[in-house]
Order: C-alpha cells, then sequence, then structure tokens
C-alpha cells in the first residue's frame, strides 16, 4: 500500500509539473505578442505575469526585429528534488514589417 500512495504521488507531481510548463509556455506567448505591438515593457511583463505560474521569472529582449520572452518557475518538491520549467517565445516586431 506505501508503495500505490508513493507511486500516486508521483504521477500527481509529475502532472503538476506538466500544467506548470505548459502555463510558462503560454505566458511567454502572451508576452511575445504583447511585446511584438509594442506596448511598455510594464504591459508586457504584466501580460507575461498574468498567465504564468506563481513566482515566475520573466524576461524580455530584442534581437533585431524579434522579440523574444522567456518564462520560468521553480516547483517545491522533497529536498532538492525542484523542479525548474520554462517556456520561450518568439514574435516578429510589428514596427518593423513594411
Amino acid at each position: 500500500m506505501p508503495v500505490l500512495v508513493a507511486v500516486v504521488a508521483a504521477l500527481i507531481w509529475g502532472l503538476l509539473a506538466v500544467c506548470a510548463r505548459i502555463e510558462c509556455v503560454d505566458a511567454a506567448r502572451a508576452g511575445a505578442r504583447a511585446a511584438a505591438r509594442s506596448e511598455p515593457h510594464g504591459a508586457v511583463l504584466r501580460a507575461a505575469r498574468g498567465a504564468a505560474p506563481s513566482d515566475a521569472r520573466v524576461a524580455v529582449s530584442r534581437e533585431g526585429d524579434l522579440v523574444r520572452v522567456r518564462v520560468a518557475a521553480e516547483l517545491p518538491g522533497l529536498g532538492h528534488l525542484t523542479v525548474h520549467v520554462g517556456g520561450e517565445a518568439v514574435a516578429l516586431a510589428e514596427d518593423t514589417v513594411r
């Protein structure tokens, strides 16, 4: 019985990690869309943080015509078993399109 409980707990923890990864990718996409529309930096961060897991880190950068948004979060685990999840999105800045 204890083994069954441990397996179920591990499956639930893995499912939470997958869900957090999906949230990070969605948050990065939301931030990249906002940055591509040339919205202010604060609005880009709010858009990304609104869809990101709590306590996620958001980084916005511009590389030529592209804007890149990275979202990273940590999931707590037992002891040193924390999981780092993240997502990244890139979009073409609208002010560069003619």
